[in-house]
């Protein structure tokens, strides 16, 4: 689990630099110029994206609960609900007059669907630092970029484009489950 953790860390830290530490960022970015500094981030969050599965791969999971059998399809739902507010996140639609941070949200809902789903110790240390990071994230950025400027409201075809192409998504990844995180979904 340590590799777990690690991982979990880098990734939490690196994307409060940009949220926390604009001083930070600036400075990156003015001795690596732009690129460098994307670069240098993408790295950084591919390096502990590794890190995380390497954790998870070569840990020992011990259950602590098992919710209900009844639960299972409403964290099934969730978990579609977080692929639709994720695209909703890149595209425009109506979400965004209601809720400010889509993507931000869509991790929230897809770690408590994993957290209902997934009682051992390397599901709560992965799913509840995940969530809890994307709460602070939406904290932290609200309150660096003050009052809420709503986007235009789109046409009803961008909406209906958002809930497709996030179920299209959704399938997809429950299909490619086993290969992605090297366990079947169990919906």
């Amino acid at each position: 689990m340590d590799w777990l953790f690690l991982g979990l860390a880098m990734w939490c830290l690196v994307h409060f630099i940009p949220t926390l530490g604009v001083g930070i960022k600036q400075s990156l970015i003015a001795q690596m110029g732009n690129n460098g500094y994307r670069a240098a981030f993408s790295v950084l969050i591919v390096l502990s994206l590794v890190m995380i599965v390497m954790g998870w791969r070569s840990s020992i999971p011990e259950f602590l609960y098992v919710l209900p059998a009844f639960t299972r399809p409403l964290a099934m739902l969730l978990v579609l609900v977080a692929f639709i507010f994720f695209v909703a996140a890149k595209l425009p639609t109506r979400l965004k007059q209601y809720v400010r941070n889509p993507q931000l949200t869509s991790v929230i809902l897809w770690a408590i669907a994993h957290l209902v789903l997934n009682g051992d110790t390397r599901a709560v240390m992965l799913f509840g630092t995940l969530g809890v990071w994307a709460i602070l994230e939406i904290v932290f950025i609200n309150k660096r970029d003050g009052e809420w400027v709503k986007p235009p409201v789109p046409g009803w075809g961008a909406e209906v484009k958002v809930v497709v192409i996030g179920f299209v998504a959704y399938v997809a990844v429950m299909f490619l489950h086993p290969y992605i995180a090297g366990v079947p979904v169990h919906g």
